[in-house]
């Protein structure tokens, strides 16, 4: 089960039927399948509690991806800033709606074993995530 919940912020307004139906093909593209997998929005000072307390990281993210995967099953807890994703689309010249959604995706593409962090990875991501949002235009998102 997918689901969307948010802390202190408005809920961002997603169509979550399209958008669950957009996760589930991707984990498909890496032959994964979904099982629980929560979605939290919360604002800057609620994911940099979060950063400090779980990952000993003392700043500001996107997101953040907890991953209880097992075998070919994606499971896991992805805390978004809303805020940071707000700044990060005027940083990018895009919409907030389409950085909103290259987040969502990023965490299940974490989830599906894509790292960002080591060499040359960052440029996997980036084009593993264009590819997932080519897709988002078959669903209702």
């Amino acid at each position: 089960m997918i689901t969307y919940n948010n802390e202190g912020v408005k809920m961002p307004h997603i169509r979550k039927r399209g958008v669950t139906s957009w996760i589930r093909a991707v984990a498909k593209e890496y032959q994964k399948k979904t099982g629980d997998i929560g979605y939290m929005f919360v604002g800057d000072e609620k994911i940099l509690e979060v950063n400090r307390e779980y990952l000993g990281h003392d700043y500001y993210t996107d997101i953040i991806t907890f991953d209880y995967s097992e075998g070919d099953t994606i499971s896991g807890d992805i805390i978004i800033s809303v805020e940071t994703v707000a700044s990060n689309a005027q940083l990018q010249r895009t919409t907030y709606g389409e950085e909103l959604l290259r987040v969502i995706i990023h965490g299940i593409l974490h989830l599906c074993g894509i790292n960002d962090k080591g060499p040359g990875e960052r440029e996997v991501m980036e084009a593993a995530e264009n590819k997932a949002l080519k897709m988002a235009e078959q669903f209702s998102i």
